[in-house]
C-alpha cells in the first residue's frame, strides 16, 4: 500500500504549481518572489535564544540530578 502522505504531498505540489503558473499564488517569475532572506540580526537572535534555552535546561537538569542523588529515608515500622 502506498503512503497516503506521499500521495497527498505530490497532489498538493501539482495543484500549487498550477495555481502558481496561473498567477493565483503570486508572481510566477522566481526573481520577483520574496525569498524571505534571513538577516544576520535574526540569525544572532536565534543563536542567543538557543544558548538561553541550553543554559536553562542545564540548570534544571543539574537540580534534577542533585535531587535524585540525595538518599531517601526509609520509614521505619511503627
Amino acid at each position: 500500500m502506498h503512503d497516503p502522505r506521499a500521495a497527498f504531498t505530490a497532489v498538493l505540489h501539482v495543484v500549487a504549481a498550477h495555481l502558481r503558473s496561473a498567477g493565483a499564488l503570486g508572481p510566477a517569475d522566481e526573481t520577483q518572489r520574496d525569498r524571505g532572506a534571513v538577516s544576520l540580526e535574526q540569525a544572532l537572535w536565534y543563536a542567543a535564544a538557543a544558548v538561553a534555552v541550553a543554559v536553562v535546561a542545564t540548570i534544571i537538569w543539574a537540580q534534577i540530578r542533585t535531587t535524585a542523588s540525595t538518599p531517601v529515608d526509609v520509614p521505619s515500622a511503627p
